[in-house]
């Protein structure tokens, strides 16, 4: 099984990505950021991909807690700063099959993504 569902438990966008997998009868393995964490050289090829802007999660609560000189300026290096001391802020879920990965979560894409 090589798929990973990147995310945090609680999270209602990644509960209904983890239910259209299972529905589909999708094997995957879970890692949650908030109990196994995450590395900078994963968020670094994540931002190098999807751009730091989308991988930021700027809708969060806990973004938008930020005072606003922490928001301000921001680029890649502190956006990985800032997922890295708070992995609320990384969006989610990131979906890693192999090299292919999907960020977020939209049945269509799924669909799309496992050719379903």
């Amino acid at each position: 099984m090589s798929i990973t569902v990147f995310g945090i438990k609680n999270c209602d966008t990644v509960k209904k990505a983890r239910a259209w997998l299972d529905a589909a009868g999708i094997e995957y393995a879970f890692h949650d950021y908030k109990t196994a964490g995450i590395d900078a050289a994963t968020l670094a090829s994540w931002c190098a991909e999807f751009g730091w802007d989308a991988v930021l999660n700027r809708a969060g609560t806990t973004f938008r807690k930020l005072p606003e000189p922490a928001r301000e300026g921001l680029d890649q290096g502190r956006a990985i700063d800032l997922m890295l001391g708070q992995p609320s802020m990384i969006k989610r879920p990131m979906l890693v099959d192999g090299p292919r990965r999907l960020l977020g979560f939209k049945p269509e894409a799924y669909a799309a993504f496992f050719n379903r």
